[in-house]
């Protein structure tokens, strides 16, 4: 059996994805610590080896892991790609994959096969997170598809008809706004981001959902119709990310939600691109 470890660095939170032969089997988040060193790094992918042995729930049952299956000694996997959207880290966790796998890893980058068409002024300067997402879903949905990943931002990525990124958008994120409304209104406070129960508020923690929660869901909404009439045709709608399966239950768009959308394309992109 070939393991490949998947490390997707987020600005918020970086999530670990475990693949069986080229399928997704498990994978796990923490917080991103921009203090983190190889040496806890190392010791944060071991704990989910740990908890994949002890038997963490796969993504697919077809897809289990069994115990006997997994590595005992070094490496712990055959091959490891890295998605980094944090300069500083990215270093970091290269030495600890290869400490783990025994071999340099493939990071997300220029010179890296995508398979995508950039239809960009500048492709290099595209998140290595958002190449992942779309190579995942041209692969689930085919082309054109729009992906809307919500994260510390809110991004949005359409895949034309031929396949090419024609663009996107990136917009503050929910709990970004959450956080300056707090901060730069003395008398507002920090709330939960969830959905109230009507749209027009009757406390002022009920307004702030409204505002944060709700008024995302019509800015995707609208953006997606915006997106639709610019690029003159319909597409299929991707959600990804903290909260996606809320906010698409209250959109009036119809969405797929994967939360594994860029755990699954860095698994895709290690398989074009494994030495």
């Amino acid at each position: 059996m070939s393991l490949v470890l998947a490390i997707d660095i987020r600005n918020t939170h970086t999530r670990l994805g475990l693949a069986a032969d080229g399928v997704l089997a498990a994978q796990w988040s923490v917080g991103t610590d921009a203090g983190c060193t190889a040496d806890e790094a190392v010791a944060c992918v071991a704990t989910f080896f740990d908890a994949v042995d002890c038997g963490l729930t796969p993504l697919t049952a077809d897809a289990a892991l069994a115990p006997a299956d997994l590595p005992s000694r070094a490496p712990l996997a055959d091959g490891a790609i890295i998605a980094s959207v944090f300069p500083s880290l990215t270093e970091v966790w290269m030495e600890a994959a290869r400490r783990l796998t025994g071999t340099r890893p493939l990071t997300v980058g220029p010179g890296l096969k995508s398979g995508l068409k950039m239809a960009f002024s500048d492709p290099s300067s595209v998140g290595a997170d958002r190449v992942a997402e779309m190579v995942a879903a041209k692969s689930a949905w085919g082309a054109p598809v729009l992906v809307v990943d919500l994260g510390t931002s809110t991004t949005f990525e359409l895949l034309d008809r031929e396949g090419s990124f024609k663009g996107g958008i990136i917009a503050p994120g929910m709990r970004l706004g959450a956080t300056a409304l707090a901060k730069g209104a003395a008398q507002l406070p920090a709330v939960e981001l969830r959905a109230p129960r009507s749209l027009l508020g009757r406390t002022t923690e009920a307004a702030m959902q409204s505002g944060i929660v709700m008024g995302e869901v019509a800015r995707i909404d609208g953006l997606i119709d915006m997106i639709w009439e610019d690029a003159g045709y319909r597409t299929p709608v991707v959600l990804t990310g903290r909260g996606a399966e809320s906010i698409a239950a209250l959109m009036g768009h119809e969405a797929s939600v994967d939360q594994a959308l860029g755990l699954r394309g860095l698994v895709e992109l290690y398989l074009m691109n494994r030495r």
